[in-house]
């Protein structure tokens, strides 16, 4: 979801900004969670992160509805990958 819109935030002593929270629902940000800062030429790009265990239980759904196991270590130890992305 985008929202096409621009509000004037006061920043604070320690500058710290208060995020709306339409903006905060938009884009999942919640409290104790965390999100990316990253410098562009002439702004600041703040990014929502998803947590890690939404993630983790989105790919646990989607295995568990195609059938697909658990990935165990040293499954690839004998595989080529060379080979089987040349095929």
């Amino acid at each position: 979801m985008i929202l096409m819109v621009k509000l004037r935030i006061k920043v604070g002593p320690k500058g710290q900004i208060v995020i709306p929270k339409i903006f905060r629902e938009a884009y999942r940000i919640r409290e104790g969670g965390y999100v990316i800062l990253e410098p562009a030429e002439d702004k600041l790009i703040l990014r929502g992160v998803e947590d890690p265990r939404e993630s983790l239980a989105w790919i646990r759904e989607r295995r568990r509805r195609i059938g697909g196991r658990e990935a165990r270590l040293g499954d690839l130890a004998k595989v080529d990958l060379e080979e089987e992305f040349e095929k």
